[in-house]
């Protein structure tokens, strides 16, 4: 999956994959990467266009859906 660097100083990087609703996000800290599934797209969407990518994340995506590292 193609990922895109980010502005945030806990995500290097995010990409998305519509037909498995696959969010893949690298960490900036320790650049590991997680997939997380069944995230729908507009949460992907809303993610890119957060004032706070990091704090969005955090607190939409971490806890709500599952993941397994890269």
């Amino acid at each position: 999956m193609e990922r895109h660097p980010v502005s945030s100083s806990s995500l290097a990087s995010v990409g998305y994959d519509t037909g498995s609703e696959t969010l893949e996000v690298e960490f900036a800290v320790t650049g590991k990467v997680y997939e997380y599934y069944n995230v729908p797209q507009f949460m992907y969407d809303r993610l890119l266009e957060a004032a706070s990518i990091g704090q969005f994340f955090n607190t939409e995506i971490r806890n709500a859906y599952s993941c397994n590292p890269v």
